[in-house]
């Protein structure tokens, strides 16, 4: 079976000469769980989107389904793996929620029903049936990244990518969005995080990420619970 995720020897800098990826490999089975940690600047939101080819690395090959990252594949591996930002406005465009939540099944192509049947089951999935005709701008932070969720959902990728998904919830609110996110049986799911309770309740695996390159890579509490692992990249334990 191809592995969901496979990234080798990838590198990428800025167009100032930062590097931000440094010889990056990795690769996720179908399903599987796991946490990208390390310190801000460590290039952890830039092998997000590396992933789904917004930038393109400089060396080094990635993999999404099996499929190769080229010009002539990138739709079908964002049809495949869809990315979750950090910040929900930047994903909440429409005046209505259900019209965020319809945009990408519509560019896809697919029939008005199904459009509308996507939206039905993506909306369910994060328990925000009840704000289909809400205005996005509206809605609270936590409200917000549910529906942010159900724009990616709405496309039924098989991999989810998720950039700080707790970043700005409140205790209840970050709960929550663990037990939704745990519910998701059966997708792979690859979590960019500075929140460790979330990688420790969630991921099976943790990778750490430091300058650009892999750290550590193993079980989840195993890396999470090594103390002088965690403080010689500027981490915390859960």
């Amino acid at each position: 079976m191809s592995a969901a995720v496979e990234v080798e020897h990838l590198s990428y800098a800025y167009a100032d000469g930062r590097t931000a990826l440094d010889d990056v490999s990795l690769r996720l089975e179908p399903g599987e769980r796991a946490a990208l940690v390390g310190p801000n600047g460590s290039g952890k939101s830039t092998l997000l989107l590396n992933l789904i080819g917004v930038l393109r690395a400089q060396r080094g090959t990635v993999r999404v389904g099996g499929l190769p990252l080229a010009d002539d594949t990138v739709g079908r591996i964002r049809a495949l793996a869809g990315l979750v930002f950090q910040n929900p406005d930047d994903q909440l465009f429409s005046p209505f929620v259900r019209q965020d939540v319809a945009f990408g099944p519509l560019h896809m192509g697919l029939a008005r029903e199904d459009v509308e049947a996507r939206v039905a089951r993506a909306l369910a999935a994060v328990g925000m049936s009840d704000y289909a005709d809400r205005v996005s701008y509206h809605l609270s932070i936590g409200e917000k990244k549910r529906v942010a969720l159900a724009t990616i959902l709405s496309m039924e990728p098989q991999i989810l990518l998720l950039d700080e998904p707790s970043a700005g919830l409140d205790p209840r609110a970050r709960r929550e969005l663990i037990s939704l996110l745990a519910g998701f049986n059966g997708r792979t799911l690859f979590v960019s995080t500075h929140d460790m309770r979330l990688a420790r309740d969630l991921c099976q695996r943790v990778i750490v990420l430091d300058g650009g390159r892999v750290a550590a890579d193993g079980a989840a509490d195993a890396v999470l619970y090594d103390a002088a692992l965690m403080e010689r990249h500027g981490l915390e334990m859960p």
